[in-house]
C-alpha cells in the first residue's frame, strides 16, 4: 500500500501549503522530460506524486484517506451518513501531466527553453 504522506515526504498533520510545496518540488524533480535517462522510473514516481497531491490537497479526499487509507479509494468508503452516496468520494485520478499543467498555470515548464520559446522552434532574433 502506498502512503501518500510518505510519497510527498510530509507529516500527516502537514498544512495545505506544505503539501503544495512538496508537490512542486517532487513534480519538478520527477517530471519525465527532466529524466530522459530514467524515463520509466520517472514516469512511475511522477504519477505517484500527482496521485498523492490530488488526494492530500483536497479536504474531502484527504479526510477519507486519513480514515480508510488507500482502501477507502478502492471500496468507495465515505463518512457513512444515511443519505450519502458512498461512491461520491471514490478517488479517480487524472493524467499526472494534467495535474502538473494545472498546478503550474496551464503550461508545461519543460516545453519552453530558457527564453520562453517553445522547444524545437528557432530563436526569435530582434534587429
Amino acid at each position: 500500500m502506498v502512503d501518500y504522506y510518505e510519497v510527498l515526504g510530509v507529516p500527516r498533520q502537514a498544512s495545505t501549503e506544505a503539501i503544495k510545496k512538496a508537490y512542486r518540488k517532487l513534480a519538478l524533480k520527477w517530471h519525465p522530460d527532466k529524466n530522459p535517462e530514467n524515463k520509466e522510473e520517472a514516469e512511475r514516481r511522477f504519477k505517484q506524486v500527482a496521485e498523492a497531491y490530488e488526494v492530500l490537497s483536497n479536504a474531502k479526499k484527504r479526510d477519507i484517506y486519513d480514515r480508510y487509507g488507500e482502501a477507502g479509494a478502492e471500496s468507495g468508503c465515505a463518512s457513512g451518513g444515511p443519505f450519502e452516496d458512498p461512491f461520491e468520494y471514490v478517488f479517480s485520478f487524472r493524467d499526472p501531466a494534467e495535474v502538473f499543467r494545472e498546478f503550474f498555470g496551464g503550461h508545461d515548464l519543460f516545453s519552453f527553453d530558457f527564453f520562453g520559446n517553445p522547444v524545437g522552434t528557432p530563436f526569435l532574433h530582434l534587429q
